[in-house]
């Protein structure tokens, strides 16, 4: 532990893999790559800047020294000024000629961008891999029978592979939304102070097809099909809102998904993984509480609510530009994808790991069982004969009754008996088990699930083959 404040998505939830992308190396590097593509655009172009200063540049581009930029931000209270001060005196033939024509969001935007498409692309490797768990825990419970609920009352039978699709077709939107996102997603580019490039359209003396080539050698560097067409001095902070949205429809999904398995846990159908000195209360030492879960609910919240914040920060930019985004974006942004991929791993985790248990599920289904054959029965002596209506009052009448007597006295379902017993029924014993040994309470469960699986998430799967991650640990 250490004196001061650390933040816990870095201590505690997110992966390296993600900690990385948002690190301070990975900022400053690549605000150096892009000095250096921007430098090599122009020499192409026909600017007067040497092989010999290029590479330079390049030799640079990793030895970062942080403590003298910190020594300049301290004097200057500019942050690019500080680490292009600090670059320069690493590169001192480059030097005149390092952030040529450019402004602070050149390096700042188009780091945003690219470390934006990073993020984005390390959640679709997880988003994918919780696919793929969940398709694999959707074919082997596929014909496990178990209670569906609606308002969390006994509804329908259905199947445990069945309902698990519902998560799993959540997953599918967010994966097509981040898609969308991530194929949209485009690099600020090079327009200068005001988003004219009219500083560009002077160091090019005037050639405005030069100016436009730069836009797009940039891009093309740095790995991009291209720049936003128009700008001002920054790219619209509605991208960040594009970009957040997706995090927050994957929040959504895990959170449903983690509400179910906590209802689930409580039901004793479904139990997260359990380490074997694993504490789950420390009073209550019998106790297994959803604890990734209820993390999973918890990180979710925050991402949720913090999609609000590059909404709000789009609104309320002026004209070309404002300096209100800034401090924001450097807290929003980062820690919305870290909480992401601490969600995304701990919903794997669950997924492979958890245990179904079916006797349970059996159990519940055959206490409600009784109530849920009631439709059938009432269609049964319908098409016996009897009057539909009468009929439908008599089953009113006998499950209320049972209703009360299982719930103030606690006895058993015993409304089947009362139904037999009923003269208006007309129905035996031998009748009712065949109506309850009857698969159509299930109606097409397994069949859909199957369809979904063959038909949608399979080729997905296999289209995007290798796009997995390996084996995920939960730190704490």
């Amino acid at each position: 532990m250490t004196e001061f404040y650390e933040n816990p998505l870095c201590v505690r939830y997110a992966s390296d893999e993600m900690k990385r992308i948002f690190s301070a190396d990975k900022k400053f590097s690549t605000w150096r790559k892009l000095w250096v593509a921007l430098a090599e655009s122009e020499k192409e172009l026909g600017l007067p800047i040497t092989d010999e200063q290029i590479v330079e540049m390049k030799a640079h581009v990793y030895d970062i020294d942080y403590q003298k930029a910190g020594e300049y931000e301290k004097q200057l209270r500019h942050d690019v000024m500080a680490h292009l001060k600090a670059y320069c005196d690493l590169c001192p033939t480059a030097k005149p000629i390092i952030h040529l024509g450019a402004t602070s969001c050149y390096v700042g935007d188009n780091t945003d961008c690219i470390v934006l498409k990073e993020g984005l692309q390390r959640v679709r490797k997880l988003l994918l891999t919780c696919i793929k768990s969940l398709a694999d825990f959707c074919q082997r419970n596929k014909n496990v029978p178990t209670l569906a609920y609606t308002h969390f009352q006994a509804a329908q039978p259905t199947t445990v592979g069945k309902r698990a699709t519902l998560w799993l077709q959540d997953l599918l939107f967010d994966l097509n939304n981040l898609d969308f996102q991530l194929n949209n997603l485009r690099l600020l580019g090079c327009k200068g102070t005001t988003g004219t490039s009219a500083s560009f359209l002077t160091l090019f003396q005037g050639d405005k097809e030069k100016v436009r080539l730069l836009d797009k050698k940039i891009a093309e560097k740095m790995g991009f099909a291209g720049t936003y067409d128009v700008s001002g001095q920054t790219y619209s902070r509605k991208v960040d809102f594009f970009v957040l949205s997706v995090l927050s429809g994957i929040a959504q999904s895990a959170a449903k998904f983690s509400s179910d398995i906590r209802l689930l846990s409580h039901l004793k159908e479904f139990d997260e993984p359990f380490e074997s000195g694993q504490v789950g209360s420390s009073a209550m030492a019998y106790k297994r509480n959803p604890m990734r879960s209820e993390r999973i609910a918890s990180l979710a919240r925050y991402v949720m609510v913090d999609a609000m914040n590059p909404a709000i920060t789009a609104a309320s930019q002026w004209f070309e530009r404002t300096l209100d985004d800034s401090a924001n974006r450097r807290i929003s942004l980062p820690e919305a994808f870290l909480a992401v991929d601490g969600i995304l791993s701990l919903m794997i985790n669950v997924v492979q790991n958890g245990t179904v248990y079916p006797k349970m599920a059996e159990r519940h289904l055959k206490e409600e069982l009784p109530f849920l054959a009631t439709e059938n029965i009432l269609m049964y002596c319908v098409e016996k004969g009897g009057d539909r209506q009468v009929l439908h009052e008599a089953i009113r009448r006998h499950s209320v009754e049972t209703a009360k007597e299982m719930k103030l006295e606690g006895k058993d379902n015993e409304v089947l008996k009362k139904i037999v017993a009923d003269p208006v029924f007309g129905i035996t014993e031998e009748e009712m088990k065949k109506i309850l040994t009857d698969n159509s309470y299930f109606g097409c469960a397994t069949d859909q699930t199957e369809d979904f699986l063959n038909r949608v998430v399979c080729p997905l799967l296999e289209e995007n083959e290798g796009e997995f991650v390996g084996p995920i640990g939960i730190k704490v």
